[in-house]
């Protein structure tokens, strides 16, 4: 390749797209590239510009004159639909080259069309952004998209080094090997750029207007391959220098007969971790990781679809891992994590001391007591930072007071200390849940002295006060339990009313979030509703109450009104309601507790009582799509209270409170 003055032709080198080392202001010089001080070896013959050492830079406001090259038959026609900028640069005054104040906009590099200087393709920035300009266009006309990042400052009078990545459908920025900065676009970019005839501007847009003023120490364009690895991380980041790699010197060979074309360059894979990502037309074509099914999976239409998974995970059979002794009976139970903490369960139990176990070598040892009055159940929740943890206490203190306790935890002592005291009246339950951005607190009153029908509140966090304050009062009927879920944008709350003073036959309320308040949307006929449990299986919503017992003062008591059909029902969308999908006999159920195991759902019931005894089995039901859920498994349980499942990374677990005796059991999912 010859230098040829202020412009230039590509045609001659082999790669795509050339490695350009550029200062922006001062004469220039094409020469081979060399040996740098960045963290990328230089291999095989790349070219680069740069200014010459004969003549020092001298200060000046601008460029002589733009620099371009035109994108010649040796390129590729168009721009692929997955590529990089890599970009060294210095800020005003970086490298000793002092400018005027840094205009508005300042173009680092652009694209522009022969006729009428349409601009294709183009970055930008000010001193707080960076834009990156492409050229979109359908059958209704072409028009200018801008992604634009909000950057640190680069006016500073140092080196930084930029990488921006772009693919169809997001962009990405990284600065001096930094953590990226990811945008999901409503246009994506183009998958065929047409850039034939057209010309390569560093520097300017081929106006006055707009020129950059600082230093340009590299300019490479990589299609299709991720250049952040190959620069970091480095230990100067803010200079590191990419060499061009071998697989770019030579250009992609014509597909034989019908095979398609293969580049010899990695492609843009990205991959998301945690729980289930949305799969919709903007994560199409993208992978998501699941840690806990040890699977990968691609978006395909609305679909996750497995592409890569260890051997299917399925449940075999229940084994007791550990028998857990409680200071007494144990009416609730709840696991949580706390960051950099462990795993732990809250006990609530019927004396007068309740307890906290953390997760140590495979079972649950003893972590903190905390003085309760016969609590209910416990509720774990964060606000930011903060972790709370709130008992439901259904009896008075000794002095006759009745409240429930929300505890703090304190990273100091790594221990739960008491925060907020709240009046309430034998609390059952508490529910912890976020609306528009506030947290709430609900709690189920079940009774005021001999009086069922009460109303149960609703607390909010005042961020001032930083203190719970009630905020919504609904009507009760014994109330046992709250659940809150949401349904794309709304946000529902339903009770479980078990006694109105009279009957267990009432009917348990849904309300839907409107208006700053929660409104009655459904109502359900129950018997001693204990739990409601609310699950989804793909895009079905269900939601499953436990009911507990059927009883009437007119009636005489039978021993069989304890065992009775416990019901799960489900949203349907065009009716905007739910409808009863399935039936299951119990015997005076108190809870359910929806888990997975590899690719099957289940659901494990609470059975307590029979009529005649608390020896009783609780069963494990399998989802079977058209069957509904079929019992698998049937698990010897005393006077079982409450279930609850969780994972550590030896597998998955199940832990159930029995009310009868001080024994909590710890049960191991076996997988084959």
């Amino acid at each position: 390749m010859e230098a040829c003055g202020r412009r230039c032709s590509l045609a001659s080198t082999p790669a795509l797209v050339p490695s350009l080392e550029l200062p922006a202001g001062v004469d220039w010089e094409l020469g081979p590239l060399r040996a740098s001080d960045g963290c990328s070896d230089v291999r095989g013959p790349s070219w680069e510009a740069s200014y010459s050492e004969r003549q020092p830079p001298v200060p000046r406001a601008r460029l002589h004159a733009p620099f371009q090259c035109p994108i010649s038959h040796g390129l590729a026609s168009t721009c692929p639909a997955r590529w990089r900028v890599a970009v060294p640069i210095g800020g005003s005054g970086a490298g000793g080259f002092i400018t005027d104040r840094t205009a508005k906009n300042e173009y680092l590099f652009t694209v522009l069309a022969e006729e009428p200087d349409a601009l294709l393709l183009g970055l930008r920035y000010s001193p707080t952004r960076l834009h990156f300009l492409f050229l979109s266009q359908d059958t209704a006309g072409a028009w200018q998209t801008r992604v634009t990042f909000r950057s640190p400052a680069l006016m500073d009078s140092q080196w930084h080094t930029l990488v921006l990545a772009v693919s169809e459908g997001s962009f990405s920025l990284t600065t001096d090997c930094g953590l990226p900065v990811d945008i999901m676009a409503d246009v994506p970019f183009p998958a065929g750029l047409s850039v034939r005839g057209a010309r390569f501007f560093v520097g300017s847009r081929k106006r006055t207007k707009g020129l950059f003023t600082g230093l340009v120490r590299q300019l490479v364009l990589l299609p299709g391959s991720d250049a952040t690895p190959r620069l970091c991380p480095c230990p100067s980041a803010e200079l590191a220098v990419l060499s061009i790699p071998p697989v770019l010197q030579g250009i992609p060979g014509k597909p034989e007969d019908n095979e398609v074309l293969k580049y010899p360059y990695e492609t843009d894979v990205k991959v998301t971790l945690g729980s289930r990502p949305p799969c919709t037309r903007k994560e199409a074509a993208q992978f998501w990781f699941d840690a806990s099914r040890k699977g990968l999976f691609l978006c395909v239409g609305s679909e996750w679809v497995s592409v890569l998974a260890a051997a299917r995970e399925k449940l075999d059979y229940v084994e007791e891992q550990q028998s857990l002794l409680t200071t007494s009976e144990t009416l609730g139970l709840e696991v949580f994590a706390i960051p950099e903490a462990g795993l732990f369960v809250a006990a609530a139990n019927r004396k007068a001391t309740s307890a906290i176990y953390k997760w140590t070598d495979g079972k649950f040892a003893s972590y903190q007591n905390i003085r309760t009055h016969q609590a209910q159940s416990w509720r774990h929740f964060t606000i930011g930072k903060k972790v709370f943890l709130a008992v439901a206490n259904f009896e008075p203190n000794e002095k006759g007071q009745e409240f429930s306790v929300i505890y703090k935890w304190s990273q100091r002592k790594l221990r739960f200390t008491p925060y907020q005291r709240v009046p309430t009246h034998s609390a059952r339950d508490w529910e912890a849940f976020e609306v528009a951005g506030e947290h709430f607190l609900a709690v189920a009153n079940h009774r005021e002295g001999d009086n069922h029908n009460i109303d149960s509140v609703i607390y909010k966090w005042n961020p001032r006060t930083r203190l719970f304050e009630a905020n919504q009062t609904i009507a009760t009927s014994g109330a046992y339990d709250w659940e809150f879920f949401t349904v794309g944008p709304y946000s529902f709350l339903v009770v479980a009313n078990a006694f109105n003073g009279t009957s267990t036959k009432l009917h348990s309320h849904l309300y839907v979030w409107l208006l700053g308040s929660f409104r009655l949307f459904q109502a359900f006929l129950t018997f001693g509703a204990a739990d409601w449990e609310v699950f989804h299986i793909g895009e079905r919503v269900f939601l499953a109450v436990a009911n507990s017992h059927s009883y009437d003062v007119e009636m005489r008591v039978r021993n069989d009104s304890y065992v009775i059909n416990s019901v799960i029902y489900e949203l349907n969308v065009t009716a905007q309601t739910f409808v009863k999908f399935q039936e299951i006999p119990t015997c005076s159920a108190l809870d359910w507790e929806f888990f997975s195991v590899g690719e099957d759902y289940f659901l494990v019931v609470a059975n307590s009582f029979d009529g005649n005894t608390f020896s009783v089995n609780s069963i494990i039901y399998r989802w079977q799509g058209y069957e509904g859920f079929v019992a698998v498994h049937s698990l010897p349980t005393f006077g079982c209270r409450d279930w609850e499942a969780f994972r550590t990374a030896a597998g998955s677990y199940l832990v159930y409170s029995s009310a009868k005796e001080p024994r909590s059991r710890v049960l191991k999912l076996r997988t084959g």
